[in-house]
């Protein structure tokens, strides 16, 4: 192909955008696209051992293929996905996998999930797409003139010795994605330069990037809000050594407009990342996993992200209300497609994709805002959520309660873990309280107490949450208790975990004690 200017390729994107727009117009095509998603899945699906054996057959109907196909957790699929990572041939999906994608393991242990090249395939066009949906928001397409920096996890990836003598590699997707990327996109738009990007400490990697970019036009940041606020902090940093004072982004890169974020909410951060990113800079948020993309924003926060639904993974869902882990191979035909969900039910969300996942569980809640067109919010995960006394609070939840009394009084929310405490002397554990543990970022003019914050997030939290309002009412929660932590203490814990930066976080709640416990020990907190 020949090597175009690269005003050439603005535009394309602009064209594109156009496009986009009018695609976007349409409120009602969304289950059309799923169908035709489905049907296009079903005869490589059907060439695949495993779901040939499943009864997967190609042009089946779905009400055949819920019945016959039960869905799956990863555990589940772990074996089968082991057999490819060995090199076998056909076993989730047609040929050989010579990519898989490591997760940082929120919820468990880290995972290894198969990339094929129809899956590559996807995550290049949806991200692509998700450009699209922020031009059409932007109503131009002058991001693409600029450099984009990605801010996740390291692009090296691993060779996996029990493929051999077949060749297979391991890695974050967002590295194997870059591989064979238009020459033009590592020419002109994407960053940092391999130099950087395979570095794997986070520290060691942030100054590369900033020695590489500070001098550039970029144009869009692309990472966790938390990822983006780091750089925010360091460039101000090397800023301050060089006897300059950085006042935003923005400063620094005149024609910065966005940042594309995902992976965790960013309404405890939205203030501070205006600050420091600057007064024009939107947020654009974007839904993805490894083993798929799913929604992205296409309007104001409120209205929620807008289902992906042509871009090549078939979507279900499961009423959380019939939602059981250790049951899951019974409930294939709780699920419903999308033409079949209701605004305003929490739905677990089931994938199949052209990685070989069939009816996999991602582990994610979400709620539709609305049907035509169906935008949704992720509420939070089947496995990370509080539930220990029957009061199914989700991540969401917590999230919105401490943004909002934050943005009542500025104050900036550095990290927050909330963790059941229960009662001493009740052998049963059923009645208790909910422990917050907070990092606030220091030099607030007023500094919050604990017991008058805790009151806060528990009037706001009884607002959020009904099951959390019906158990404080009935007396089987006590009202919460709130740790203000010094400054450094969450940062301790991921450094300790090697969850540092990049493309890590650490889970909001727990229904256990699993980190809250490590949190006591690294600040001498007593349970009480």
């Amino acid at each position: 192909m020949p090597d175009w200017p690269k005003s050439f390729h603005t535009f394309g994107v602009n064209l594109r955008t156009a496009a986009m727009e009018w695609r976007l117009r349409k409120k009602r095509g969304a289950v059309a696209q799923q169908e035709r998603c489905f049907a296009a899945l079903l005869a490589p699906l059907a060439r695949a051992a495993v779901w040939r054996e499943a009864g997967v057959e190609a042009g089946m109907r779905y009400e055949k293929f819920r019945a016959r196909v039960a869905p799956r957790t990863y555990e589940q699929l772990a074996p089968e996905i082991g057999r490819m990572r060995r090199g076998e041939a056909d076993v989730l999906w047609p040929g050989r996998c010579a990519f898989f994608a490591t997760t940082p393991g929120t919820t468990g242990a880290p995972k290894f999930l198969p990339v094929t090249e129809e899956h590559l395939a996807h995550v290049r066009r949806a991200s692509y797409d998700a450009l699209l949906y922020y031009t059409v928001r932007a109503r131009h397409a002058a991001v693409v003139r600029g450099r984009h920096l990605w801010l996740g996890a390291p692009a090296e990836l691993v060779p996996l010795e029990e493929a051999k003598p077949a060749a297979a590699f391991a890695g974050d997707l967002a590295g194997i994605a870059t591989l064979g990327l238009p020459a033009w996109v590592e020419r002109h738009v994407f960053e940092p330069d391999p130099a950087a990007a395979l570095l794997a400490d986070w520290d060691a990697r942030l100054a590369a990037i900033i020695a590489r970019t500070k001098t550039r036009d970029v144009t869009l940041l692309a990472g966790l809000p938390t990822a983006a606020l780091h750089l925010a902090y360091a460039l101000g940093e090397d800023a301050w050594a060089a006897k300059r004072r950085l006042r935003d982004l923005e400063a620094l890169w005149p024609n910065l407009e966005c940042l594309v974020h995902h992976g965790q909410s960013a309404a405890p951060y939205r203030d501070e990342l205006r600050t420091l990113l600057g007064p024009t800079v939107r947020l654009h948020e974007v839904y993805a996993a490894a083993e798929g993309f799913i929604a992205t924003q296409d309007g104001e926060p409120a209205a929620g992200l807008r289902l992906m639904a042509d871009a090549g993974v078939f979507f279900e869902f499961i009423p959380m209300a019939d939602y059981d882990e250790a049951r899951l191979d019974r409930l294939g035909e709780k699920a419903v497609p999308l033409a079949g969900v209701q605004a305003g039910v929490d739905y677990a969300v089931l994938l199949t994709t052209p990685a070989g996942l069939v009816r996999y569980a991602l582990g994610d809640v979400v709620r539709f805002v609305t049907t035509a067109p169906p935008r949704l919010v992720p509420v939070g995960r089947t496995r990370l959520w509080l539930d220990a006394f029957g009061e199914h609070v989700h991540e969401r939840q917590l999230t919105d309660a401490l943004a909002l009394h934050c943005q009542r009084h500025a104050w900036r929310v550095v990290n927050f873990h909330v963790a059941p405490l229960f009662a001493r002397g009740n052998t049963l554990q059923t009645r208790g309280r909910h422990e917050w543990w907070i990092e606030l970022q220091p030099g607030t003019v007023t500094t919050p107490t604990g017991p008058a914050l805790a009151a806060a997030l528990d009037a706001d939290l009884a607002r959020l949450a009904p099951r959390y309002a019906e158990r404080r009412q009935s007396g089987l929660i006590d009202a919460p208790y709130v740790r203000l932590v010094m400054p450094g203490v969450f940062e301790h814990w991921q450094r300790f975990h090697t969850r540092w930066g990049g493309a890590h976080r650490i889970p909001r709640c727990r229904s256990d004690r699993l980190i809250a416990d490590e949190m006591a020990g690294i600040t001498n907190f007593a349970a009480d």
